[in-house]
């Protein structure tokens, strides 16, 4: 993986979890509900799930890349449609505050870490970045070890620093999340980041 690539993978997955989506309204929520102690058992199950998707698309995906290379560039158009149609939703979406989890009682980091794993492992906003638009982005054909490392080193930094930074204005800024023209706002600036990356994808060889 050149320093092309690694630039265009680490703006790619950035979008996608900076984005909003049932996993981080989950992490939120759950803030909002029991402050940011409730932030890093969470962010370990998001990585986790993202560390499966990742590794089955090195994997298995590299696999098949040599063979069904039209596959691929089918994969490539799905996965840029999809993510306009993200944006579309994003842009045209009602707006809902996040409220925080009801039950404030006693939290279990156990249950937390699960929780986000099961969510990060069923999101479709995930499944189509690592198993269609990753390849679009990353010659899986020519993934060796050292490249398959860069990845699980970049989805670490990018998605602890941003759901750092979520932690961190859910716990001081409650009031943000909880406001319907705020998340508003969020909806639309990450629809249009969407769409850009959707055309950016689309027009990579």
């Amino acid at each position: 993986m050149d320093w092309h690539g690694i630039a265009v993978f680490a703006i790619a997955y950035a979008l996608v979890v900076i984005s909003p989506g049932p996993g981080l309204a989950s992490f939120v929520g759950q803030i909002l509900g029991h402050g940011i102690k409730a932030a890093p058992a969470q962010a370990l199950g998001i990585y986790a799930g993202d560390l499966v998707w990742y590794t089955l698309a090195a994997t298995g995906l590299a696999a098949l890349a040599n063979t069904f290379a039209g596959v691929f560039m089918v994969m490539k158009w799905l996965g840029a449609a999809y993510l306009l149609y993200l944006a579309y939703k994003m842009w045209r979406s009602t707006p809902h505050r996040l409220d925080a989890v009801a039950d404030r009682g006693p939290m279990s980091h156990w249950n937390l870490f699960v929780s986000s794993l099961m969510v990060t492992l069923s999101n479709p906003k995930a499944i189509v970045f690592y198993l269609a638009v990753l390849p679009a982005i990353v010659d899986l054909r020519h993934l060796t070890i050292g490249d398959y490392s860069i990845g699980i080193a970049l989805i670490a930094v990018i998605l602890f620093t941003i759901l750092g930074v979520y932690a961190v204005a859910a716990h001081a800024a409650r009031g943000f999340f909880r406001s319907p023209h705020a998340m508003k706002m969020l909806n639309r600036v990450s629809g249009s980041a969407i769409a850009g990356a959707a055309v950016v994808i689309a027009a990579r060889s």
